[in-house]
């Protein structure tokens, strides 16, 4: 296989743009104590770059059906870069920090999406150790740093390296920019976004508190066994994530897309009723859990993405990923926010507090797993539970038509 300078640019680029992504949640403990922010206000914090990036996404992605992604790549990358500085550097509280991070999430609207077929899970899971360590070693604001320095080096890469396209028009009559009641009405890759929009809910709650959790967890139990710290196990978290991904959607083909999506969204909420729980174990059996929990909410991530992309009518992709993303983190601005409101209404950290706080992720994958259920969203043409019905249907026709 030959890759060309554009695509070594363009994952060298995103590599470069997720090395910062979930820094803030590796320092919001440090956070949460240093501004005396209360669980709900974390929860904004935590939750308002998956709001901003559902404001921004539908116009950004949409634009790349129209104009050059390099152009909304570059200028998104760019307000990454300010976002992460300001953060760093003149947040002195919640509301400077809220819209610094909305920025974040603004500028991720239009670079994650328009650069999604590069490779970024790696990085973004790296990105908990490393504002880890930077916060240890030189305090929580160097460790947003590499989220600018990242960001900037990717406005570098993708200018230099990655070349300008022109835009394909789609044949037919012109769709207005902001027009997606034809993907609305698209039944396949409707049932695909909304469990994608439970499926963020829970991993962008997960992500967003991990580090918060497993803090919790190690202080209850002074000299207790930490064989990696809080926010190392979330960079563990992540790579097992990506690996997790991978082979999600490998086993979607495999045994049909439907089926495997169901079980996962299923299986899922059975964990994560228990997963807040695991704060009464020792602090390496609740790391542990965690880490299971992350395989099993990861696994069916890049299927879904894939099921509505493919799901997509010619002509309409950009706008029925636009669709997805809006619907994935609107669930991933709640997730974290609710999390951290039931927190405060069952008054703080604790174990029951930490239980009934993940335990509200159940009610929202049972739900998506309905709706799910009844859009009945159709398995993709490349998935072998396809191919066999095909050939089995063939097959019959042919002993029909036997003499």
């Amino acid at each position: 296989m030959t890759l060309s300078r554009g695509v070594v640019a363009m994952c060298a680029a995103q590599a470069c743009a997720q090395i910062g992504a979930f820094s803030v949640a590796a320092v919001l403990p440090t956070l949460i104590a240093v501004w005396a922010l209360t669980n709900t206000e974390a929860g904004w914090i935590s939750g308002i770059y998956y709001a901003a990036y559902t404001m921004a996404v539908p116009l950004l992605s949409s634009l790349t059906d129209r104009v050059d992604p390099k152009r909304v790549y570059l200028g998104s990358v760019a307000v990454t870069a300010v976002a992460f500085a300001g953060f760093a550097w003149i947040a002195t509280g919640f509301w400077s920090a809220l819209a610094f991070r909305a920025l974040m999430g603004a500028g991720w609207a239009g670079s994650y999406m328009p650069g999604l077929k590069a490779a970024v899970g790696v990085s973004g899971a790296l990105s908990f150790g490393v504002a880890g360590a930077v916060n240890a070693w030189l305090g929580w604001h160097w460790a947003l740093v590499p989220g600018a320095l990242g960001a900037a080096l990717a406005f570098g890469l993708v200018l230099v390296g990655l070349p300008s396209r022109p835009v394909r028009v789609a044949a037919g009559p012109g769709r207005a920019l902001l027009d997606f009641r034809p993907i609305l009405r698209n039944r396949s890759a409707l049932a695909y976004s909304i469990a994608y929009c439970v499926h963020t809910w829970e991993m962008s709650a997960l992500r967003g508190w991990v580090v918060t959790f497993l803090t919790f967890v190690a202080a209850q139990k002074s000299g207790a066994w930490t064989p990696l710290a809080p926010a190392t196990v979330a960079s563990v978290m992540g790579l097992l994530g990506v690996w997790a991904s991978v082979w999600g959607n490998e086993l979607a083909i495999r045994f049909g897309r439907r089926r495997f999506i169901l079980g996962t969204l299923l299986t899922s909420a059975a964990l994560a009723a228990m997963i807040g729980f695991s704060a009464a174990l020792p602090y390496a059996g609740a790391a542990a859990l965690v880490l299971v929990y992350a395989m099993l909410i990861w696994a069916d991530s890049s299927s879904l993405t894939a099921g509505s992309a493919g799901s997509a009518e010619p002509g309409q992709r950009g706008a029925t990923l636009a669709v997805h993303s809006t619907l994935g983190y609107a669930g991933g601005f709640l997730g974290p926010l609710a999390l951290g409101v039931t927190l405060d209404l069952l008054g703080g950290a604790s174990v029951l507090g930490w239980g009934v706080s993940f335990g509200h992720v159940t009610v929202a994958l049972v739900l998506g797993a309905l709706a799910f259920v009844w859009l009945r969203p159709a398995d993709l043409a490349g998935d072998r539970s396809v191919a066999a019905a095909t050939a089995h249907r063939s097959r019959a026709l042919s002993e029909a038509h036997k003499p």
